[in-house]
């Protein structure tokens, strides 16, 4: 179990993060970066997993720059809704407050694990910020947008080859623009397969994708 704590980005905006603490020294940091549902309890789950294996986590509340404690479920009007907050948001905002939350984990190795929304600003945290060892991308949908930007750190990334958001074209794109990213695409998985809260949660490739996720991280951070 985490707690919530205050970030302050370059720009003196502040705002919310959830920490969770690993039992023992931490092995390396991770910042979680969230979908367009806020830090809800999934976000807190999936942290609250990497303090479990060891990493110290935070996940920062990236929609407070708009609207603050943003918890939204996965059923349609919150989906409308996730996006009308999305549609306020520009990629600077967000980024500074990821570097604060690199900021606050700067005494250990750290990297970072986004999805969906997040999993576009974990690429550009990897071409546009420093500090980060890793960089680990689930389903960003707009990541094909910015496929020609050179990472500072290592990249994985993860799709769902029945994503209907994310045509496999672009993947493709991505994959021919980064050939030395790892790019994993899961055969039936769709949008959002890695989160149990949602109707296209995947088992077998939400597990296999983590399996993947931790062996990059154990080998890039530690």
């Amino acid at each position: 179990m985490g707690e919530t704590i205050q970030l302050k980005a370059s720009d003196g905006h502040e705002l919310a993060a959830y920490v969770a603490e690993p039992e023992a020294a931490p092995r390396g940091g991770i910042v979680v970066v969230q979908e367009i549902f806020g830090i809800n309890s999934h976000i807190r789950a999936v942290a609250d997993g990497f303090a479990a294996d060891g990493y110290k986590a935070i996940a920062p509340a990236l929609f407070d720059r708009v609207e603050r404690r943003v918890e939204l479920a996965y059923d349609a009007e919150n989906v409308a809704r996730g996006r009308e907050l999305k549609g306020q948001m520009d990629w600077d905002g967000p980024l500074l407050d990821i570097r604060a939350a690199i900021g606050k984990l700067s005494d250990l190795k750290t990297g970072v694990v986004g999805y969906c929304w997040g999993g576009s600003l974990a690429w550009l945290a990897a071409t546009r910020l420093d500090g980060l060892a890793a960089a680990v991308c689930y389903y960003g949908g707009q990541i094909n947008d910015f496929r020609d930007e050179s990472a500072r750190c290592p990249v994985l990334m993860h799709f769902g080859s029945e994503d209907g958001s994310i045509p496999m074209d672009a993947v493709e794109a991505i994959r021919t623009a980064q050939p030395d990213v790892p790019i994993h695409v899961y055969d039936g998985a769709g949008h959002g397969f890695n989160c149990d809260q949602r109707g296209s949660y995947d088992t077998d490739a939400s597990a296999t994708a983590r399996r993947r996720t931790m062996e990059f991280l154990a080998g890039t951070i530690g």
